[in-house]
């Protein structure tokens, strides 16, 4: 799109590798790189919960129920489009924006569309995971979605690991925003995805400093 370079982990609308079917209740994980001064227009979308990870720049939001504001590099925003809601996404800045932009379906249909932001800063995360947006009430720290699901980040520098555990029945995908990692012995760097189903238990350990952003999914 000229002012867009796009990265579907997914395929949606005709665009991304068609064998990449959802994980779960994650149907979207875009790598988007959004020029100075460009960006998505005033659009619309119902029943989807959206996660934006700012990795570079920053993006403006608005939308048509009053809400307006800036997320910038590694903070969060989260919006429930529920009954239907009417954004923009800008980049108004002078350097280009970098995030990703992650889709999980909700438990239920409908709701009143809401939006939130909120900072991450990266030492809170250095060694160990934080739960930035979830749809359970145990992780109070972080923002609220109507997904059963939970986003989470951390920064590691390199040879260190750390583990998370998965419940039965549960998908996780994790990509690096930066620097290179093994996941239960895989290599990923910078913007690979790693899709994992049916296992207990993920070592995750950075090959070089890295941050990554991890969903753990139904």
């Amino acid at each position: 799109m000229g002012w867009l370079k796009a990265r579907h982990h997914f395929a949606i609308g005709g665009h991304g590798n068609p064998i990449h079917k959802p994980l779960g209740n994650l149907i979207v994980w875009n790598d988007d790189e959004i020029a100075s001064g460009k960006g998505f227009p005033m659009h619309g979308h119902r029943d989807i919960e959206i996660i934006t990870y700012v990795r570079q720049g920053i993006v403006t939001h608005q939308d048509n129920i009053g809400n307006e504001g800036q997320t910038k590099a590694g903070d969060v925003q989260v919006m429930s489009a529920g009954t239907g809601i009417m954004h923009s996404e800008l980049n108004t800045e002078n350097v280009p924006t970098k995030l990703f932009q992650i889709w999980l379906q909700p438990r239920t249909r409908g709701g009143v569309p809401r939006w939130g932001t909120k900072p991450f800063p990266k030492n809170d995360r250095a060694g160990c995971l934080e739960v930035l947006a979830s749809g359970f009430e145990d992780d109070p720290n972080a923002l609220f979605i109507r997904a059963d699901a939970r986003v989470l980040g951390a920064t590691l520098a390199a040879g260190q690991a750390l583990t998370y555990t998965l419940d039965h029945g549960r998908n996780a995908y994790l990509v690096p925003a930066y620097g290179s990692v093994k996941v239960n012995g895989v290599d990923l760097a910078t913007g690979d995805g790693a899709a994992v189903s049916q296992e207990s238990v993920l070592r995750i350990e950075a090959t070089d400093d890295a941050e990554f952003v991890l969903v753990d999914a139904s």
